[in-house]
């Protein structure tokens, strides 16, 4: 359902290429009617319980307040919490991702989700269609402006999007001796994904500094452990955020 066959190459921070595949205009339509429709019906569900069950003990400022939450931070939950997928985008298999292909993050999916408005101007999405139909990667104004883009999640040729992680299978949980940042989650879950494209080697002087962070926070200790004991060390920590 693309509106022309195209593919994007990117390149990691360790030199690796992979190709991402944009979503057309046509499939993302279809994502953002279904989501419309679960957003209203939601809204119908919650406007009955107050009318009917509660007798409308709310009031009508409560319909107003749940209308506003669902069209500014409806996309922004899911696409920050379900790996860049709104029920829309997931059931048809597409998600939003950075440029560089890594994990869309709060800042990111909440601008390009503010500037629908832009795209939407006068409720037509023209420019959201111009901007997406001039656009080699189909990014509408809010895309432009976040850095993210909206890919075919089963078209990725890199190993490393593939779901679930199998290669973590053999390797046990760790839990890490403080909590984690989002950033770090995102780090060690984007490190345990290109893992079978870095080789041992590679993998392990990667994940050497973080490692000896993560087990040493005060950073008076350069080298904890072996640089292949690192990687696992990271694997497992990644195991364990995968099935949490």
């Amino acid at each position: 359902m693309m509106v022309r066959d195209t593919a994007l190459r990117v390149q990691t921070p360790e030199g690796i290429e992979y190709s991402l595949y944009p979503a057309g205009f046509p499939i993302r339509v279809c994502a953002y009617g279904i989501d419309a429709a679960f957003q209203w019906m939601v809204l119908v569900v919650l406007i009955i319980v107050n009318g009917i069950v509660l007798e409308n003990l709310m009031g009508f400022w409560f319909v107003l307040l749940v209308r506003f939450v669902l069209d500014w931070f409806y996309h922004v939950f899911w696409e920050v919490f379900s790996r860049g997928q709104s029920p829309g985008k997931k059931f048809l298999g597409i998600r939003v991702v950075r440029s560089d292909g890594s994990p869309v993050d709060p800042g990111s999916s909440l601008l390009r989700n503010l500037l629908r408005f832009v795209d939407n101007f006068e409720g037509l999405f023209l420019v959201g269609f111009i901007s997406m139909i001039a656009s080699p990667a189909f990014r509408r104004v809010g895309d432009w402006t976040a850095g993210t883009l909206v890919i075919h999640t089963w078209q990725s040729q890199a190993p490393e999007r593939r779901e679930p992680m199998a290669w973590l299978a053999g390797i046990p949980p760790v839990v890490p001796g403080r909590p984690l940042s989002y950033k770090e989650k995102q780090g060690i879950l984007m490190f345990a994904r290109r893992y079978p494209l870095l080789g041992p080697a590679r993998a392990g002087e990667i994940a050497a500094p973080m490692a000896a962070v993560l087990r040493d926070p005060s950073g008076t200790t350069a080298d904890n452990s072996a640089a292949d004991d690192s990687a696992r060390y990271l694997l497992g920590i990644a195991r364990a955020l995968e099935t949490s």
